[in-house]
């Protein structure tokens, strides 16, 4: 139930701070007082879109708070999923709206996302507006209705539903992916083999790059190599002399010499490492000059194989072998994502025939209550609607196929004739005056069959009058035993049901300023309301006898 309600600069509200009680709670005011502000602003903080429009001018932001009291396990698992912290059965709900048209909301102080809020507000209050008579004519509020009386899990029903859909859309989409791997599995397939079977190595084009260069130059490369191996000896008297034998031979004679000059000791050290150095060169030229291929048949295969390699680059777009092995990995994954999208496939066509399966079994017994409880929901709608001063009328629930969907496989049309002869579907034949008590009945059967703890209705006898608007006062007073209701009502008979009665008023301020306002009525002041509901602007005697009749009836 609500507790309180605390509203900041809302349209003509400027500071509001209200405590309501449980059972029937009446709401009255002249027309323009303020009654539907004070509506906008509850359902404001239930989850309602907010806009800059709904700020009081002058102001910065409005701020509108309800304090609730909860008993509802579901309402604390929801909380719990939400992150908010549940404070012995006490909600706390704060909506926040700036001049920028941003707004905030908070339950128990923890910030939540606007959607928490519509959320939570299903479980809290139902608020019927003074157009949500519209609603009669939906087919899906009436099914939802029946299936209340029924006892129908609708929400289960919409739950398997909704898992049907994702898996049709999830097999779809992999289905559109395997179509088109298929259509480029041939391609994907040549360029793999053709990648595969060059069996690049990440490293191999700078080896074959400086091999082709060897090859291509081995002439020239083995003609320098015996001309350096040429320098390392010196013709003389008919025969050679290595270079370095005669270096062996002249440390060995600095060092014999050293015996007289001692410094050439040093020299003669400095000549043999000399001639170690130039004999280590010596190997290593001769060692390279004999490594040197000169192959044609092996310039072939390495220059066959770069050219391998370059067209490759450019067919892929690569400029490393490294990258053309990506491009090979790419090609294999899609070949394999195909088996493996095939295998995902088998398994969702499995799932999606298992949860349709489930869905036509949920269907069909939803349909077996449905069918069962028709006649005992018409019936006692009917019956409320005769008590409600429409002697003859008749009204029946016509339960027939559809195609499957959130709600099932059924299709539900209320069928009334005020008159008891020929029904017809409740959109084309009642009256205003008439969908209000067909509403209201509909409404009470409603209160019956779900645990909202609070109901709001907002002039929902538009269009009746004397003892049906008495009998309708009853009604919503039974209803306010059992549960917080709230009545927003320019009927006598209605506004003197119940014990509390609040009082929206608008007054202008010395500065020229308007703004709304309620109180609660003290017996007095509830007399002199109700008199003013009978009696218009002037207040008579028989007016005010009449109040107090009303009351204590």
């Amino acid at each position: 139930m609500l507790r309180s309600l605390h509203i900041e600069n809302y349209v003509l509200i400027d500071s509001l701070d209200a405590s309501f009680p449980e059972g029937l709670v009446i709401i009255t005011g002249q027309t323009g007082a303020g009654k539907s502000i004070l509506l906008g602003a509850l359902g404001l903080l239930l989850g309602a879109k907010a806009d800059a429009s709904v700020i009081s001018a002058g102001a910065d932001s409005c701020i509108v708070e309800g304090e609730f009291e909860v008993s509802d396990q579901d309402v604390r698992g929801f909380l719990e999923e939400a992150g908010v912290e549940w404070e012995n059965g006490s909600l706390t709900v704060r909506r926040v709206v700036y001049s920028t048209g941003r707004s905030r909301s908070f339950i128990n102080d923890c910030p939540v996302q606007v959607g928490v809020l519509s959320e939570i507000s299903a479980r809290l209050v139902d608020i019927h507006s003074q157009h949500q008579s519209l609603l009669l004519t939906n087919r899906r509020f009436q099914l939802s209705l029946l299936d209340f009386y029924a006892g129908v899990d609708s929400k289960g029903l919409a739950a398997q539903w909704q898992r049907i859909r994702e898996t049709e859309a999830e097999l779809e989409s992999v289905s559109g992916q395997l179509r088109r791997l298929e259509a480029d599995r041939e391609y994907n397939q040549a360029q793999w083999d053709q990648l595969s079977a060059a069996k690049l190595e990440p490293d191999e084009l700078e080896s074959l790059e400086l091999e082709q260069k060897q090859l291509a130059n081995a002439q020239e490369i083995k003609a320098s190599l015996g001309e350096v191996c040429a320098c390392f000896a010196s013709e003389g008297e008919g025969m050679s002399s290595d270079i370095c034998a005669s270096l062996k031979e002249a440390a060995r004679l600095l060092e014999k010499t050293s015996r007289f000059i001692p410094s050439l000791s040093e020299l003669a050290s400095r000549v043999e490492s000399s001639r170690i150095e130039l004999e280590d060169i010596k190997a290593e030229v001769e060692s390279s000059d004999s490594s040197v291929v000169v192959s044609g048949e092996r310039l072939s295969e390495v220059e066959e194989r770069l050219a391998l390699i370059y067209r490759l680059f450019q067919k892929h777009g690569c400029r490393t072998i490294s990258e053309l092995l990506e491009v090979q990995a790419g090609f294999e994954n899609a070949l394999f994502d195909s088996d493996s999208l095939e295998r995902r496939k088998d398994a969702l066509e499995k799932e999606l025939s298992s949860l349709r399966k489930t869905f036509d079994d949920m269907c069909g017994k939803a349909h077996s209550s449905r069918e069962a409880a028709a006649a005992g929901f018409a019936s006692s709608i009917q019956d409320s609607i005769r008590y409600l001063e429409l002697d003859r009328a008749v009204f029946s629930v016509s339960v027939s196929p559809c195609a499957p969907g959130p709600s099932g496989t059924d299709s539900v049309s209320y069928l009334f004739s005020s008159t008891g002869e020929n029904p017809v579907d409740v959109s084309k034949c009642a009256s205003g005056g008439e969908i209000s008590r067909i509403m209201l009945c509909l409404k009470a059967m409603m209160a019956r069959y779900c645990a909202m703890p609070t109901m709001v209705f907002d002039e929902i006898d538009t269009g009746v009058s004397g003892s049906t608007a008495d009998k309708m006062g009853e009604m919503i007073c039974g209803i306010g035993k059992d549960r917080q209701v709230f009545v927003i009502t320019h009927l006598p008979q209605v506004a003197a049901k119940g014990s509390a009665h609040y009082l929206v008023e608008k007054a202008e301020n010395p500065d020229g300023h308007v703004s709304s306002s309620v109180r609660a009525l003290d017996p007095d002041a509830r007399v002199m309301e109700i008199a003013r509901l009978l009696s218009g602007s002037t207040i008579t005697p028989a007016a005010i006898a009449n109040a107090k009749a009303l009351l204590s009836a």
